[in-house]
């Protein structure tokens, strides 16, 4: 036998299969992209949710795996809790059942074969990419095209294992695994993690069936082995992460495996007590899909219940320490620019995080220029410094969201959190001149007096209110917050002008110092440019968070 002619056509069109899943995969996150971020906000509900969630996703992406490492990311950014992953999770393992059906609709929709509907389907999305202009048509296109090439992929990997079907050798492989419940298992864990695919492995497994070569039993014990080995792609990606995303890697592991222990003794049972007959009959790609979907929708069902012992028992395994927080580490994961219009979610999060932070500097700010406490002015210091860090990585995670394949208004998005972060950073270099100026008075043993003490104070509540109703408004996407960022700048204007002419008047009546008056006018002055760093945010918020 030709065994050359066989694996080299194989190999071509499990590419092809792969690669057609990835382009539509691609196109339907494009045209999902402005839905993500309701999807996303759907996870603060509750689990059940978050299964629904975890199916819609992965139903989308194509990829229990790339849900999955997406969910690590989520732990390991904070934004998701375990509860909230364990749902993702189980709703991952129902939503990759999607593609098998896809693959399998040759045999249930007769007009759905390869060689009628593939060259149909990639001349539409060819003729679509060519003529149309929209993104929007575009994005259609990479759908069709990718729907046709997965499945002259498939097609390929059915015509290519089709001479198989007369080795007796091969058969007996199978027949092998269906008597071995332990080696079918291996065997599908082990293929699957090589390629780090379930939806691909299936693929593989219905185009050997639709060759006439798999029994009943080796498929089932094989789909089950084939949802440990998906695990894979997760606990390579939870390397180097926090102990939490490690926890979410180890609960997807065991709830598969407690899933396949389960289901593999009633399958024991079934296909060597109750009906040995139907285990030694050849399976079809129709039934292929409907176990795999029977499979993960009973695992779910029956854990649900009990997902909160399964995350306790994930975090007795994990017993790793965690290190101190560092506040400066930026929580942006590259596991979310396979998804791009989350990633985004996760960045405006991290953005409102720094903002918090400056927030909290801006707040010691507010009392240092009277306290000139030496402690104070370290702290605003260190936070200036934790600013700069944050406002590097993130603009650089910005960037690398801008140089993938995002829409317009994901582009406007990106735009616009790197003028906020931007206006944060600077908020936060006006607050370490505060504590300069501060530092200053102590030196030369002055203060303000108190009549600029007084005016100091009202424009420092002003700007400080300014920038606090920034964050918020970007953090709650307010249209009311950044309505009071705008109010707070006005008003800051005016104070700044009303409290600058009555400086002057102090300084020429030789009412207060000249060093100080300095410092109470070049505060003034930093104070009204946080004010505006705050209405720019407001203003973007208004503009494109909306």
């Amino acid at each position: 036998m030709d065994y050359a002619g066989i694996i080299i056509p194989f190999a071509g069109g499990l590419g092809m299969f792969i690669y057609g899943m990835q382009i539509m995969a691609q196109g339907l996150e494009n045209a999902a992209g402005s839905r993500m971020k309701s999807l996303l906000e759907a996870l603060t509900r509750n689990k059940l949710m978050g299964v629904l969630l975890g199916a819609v996703i992965t139903a989308v992406i194509q990829s229990s795996s790339a849900t999955t490492v997406m969910v690590v990311g989520f732990v390991n950014a904070g934004i998701m809790n375990l509860s909230q992953a364990m749902g993702v999770i189980m709703g991952a393992n129902i939503g990759t059942t999607v593609t098998g059906w896809l693959v399998s609709s040759v045999e249930w929709a007769k007009f759905l074969s390869p060689a009628n509907l593939a060259p149909v389907a990639v001349i539409l999305g060819v003729v679509l990419m060519l003529a149309g202009k929209r993104r929007s048509t575009k994005d259609i296109s990479s759908i069709v095209i990718g729907f046709g090439i997965l499945f002259i992929g498939i097609s390929t990997m059915s015509s290519a294992v089709s001479p198989l079907e007369e080795s007796e050798g091969f058969r007996n492989i199978f027949t092998a695994l269906g008597h071995n419940p332990f080696m079918g298992i291996i065997a599908g864990a082990l293929v699957t993690a090589v390629i780090q695919s379930s939806s691909a492995s299936v693929g593989i497994l219905q185009s050997l069936a639709a060759a006439g070569l798999v029994p009943f039993n080796a498929a089932v014990y094989i789909i089950m082995g084939q949802n440990i080995g998906t695990c894979v792609t997760a606990i390579i990606s939870s390397v180097g992460a926090k102990k939490a995303a490690k926890t979410a890697a180890i609960m997807h592991l065991l709830f598969n495996i407690i899933g396949t222990i389960i289901f593999s003794i009633v399958a024991i049972v079934f296909f060597q007590v109750i009906n040995p007959e139907m285990g030694m009959g050849l399976i079809t790609q129709t039934e292929i899909s409907s176990v795999h979907t029977i499979f993960n929708i009973g695992t779910t069902l029956l854990l649900f219940p009990v997902s909160d012992w399964i995350i306790r028992l994930a975090k007795k395994l994990q017993k790793e320490d965690e290190p101190a927080a560092d506040e400066s580490r930026v929580l942006l994961d590259e596991r979310m620019l396979e998804t791009p219009a989350i990633a985004l979610q996760t960045v405006r999060r991290e953005v409102c995080r720094m903002g918090k932070i400056v927030n909290g500097t801006m707040e010691k700010a507010e009392e240092v220029l009277f306290t000139q406490d030496q402690e104070t002015i370290a702290g605003i210091r260190e936070e200036e410094s934790v600013a700069d860090r944050l406002c590097k990585g993130i603009t650089d995670y910005l960037l690398r969201i801008s140089s993938l394949s995002i829409n317009e208004k994901e582009h406007q998005h990106v735009a616009s959190l790197l003028q906020i972060v931007t206006d944060m950073e600077r908020v936060s270099d006006y607050c370490e001149n505060i504590s300069e100026y501060a530092e200053s008075l102590k030196e030369q043993k002055t203060s303000l007096s108190e009549t600029g003490a007084a005016e100091m104070k009202e424009m420092l509540r002003v700007c400080s209110e300014s920038f606090l109703y920034a964050v918020e408004a970007l953090e709650e996407n307010s249209a009311e917050k950044a309505r009071l960022v705008l109010e707070r700048e006005e008003q800051a204007d005016g104070l700044e002008v009303r409290l600058r002419t009555a400086h002057i008047k102090r300084l020429a009546d030789k009412q207060c110092s000249t060093e100080a008056g300095i410092v109470f006018l070049d505060t003034l002055t930093g104070l009204e440019r946080i004010s505006d760093h705050a209405r720019n945010i407001a203003e973007e918020v208004q503009s494109v968070m909306g």
